[in-house]
């Protein structure tokens, strides 16, 4: 009895390890756009402001008949 309460503590203190590591790694992460719109570059992606990064379809893109 003694060594199964053993084994699942120490499972207990592994899984609670592991779990504050994920958590810790989700919260320091920096994704590359959050970088992007931190350095103020996005200007540098669109070069005009009604430029649609898609191909113009109509749906998503709309297409401006002027």
């Amino acid at each position: 009895m003694k060594f199964e309460a053993f084994m699942l503590r120490g499972l207990f203190v592994a899984c609670l390890l592991v779990c504050g590591l994920v958590l810790g790694a989700m919260v320091n992460a920096s994704p590359d756009a959050v970088r992007l719109a931190a350095a103020g570059s996005a200007g540098q992606l669109i070069a005009t402001p009604t430029a649609c990064a898609l191909p113009p379809d109509g749906v998503v893109c709309p297409r401006l008949n002027g």
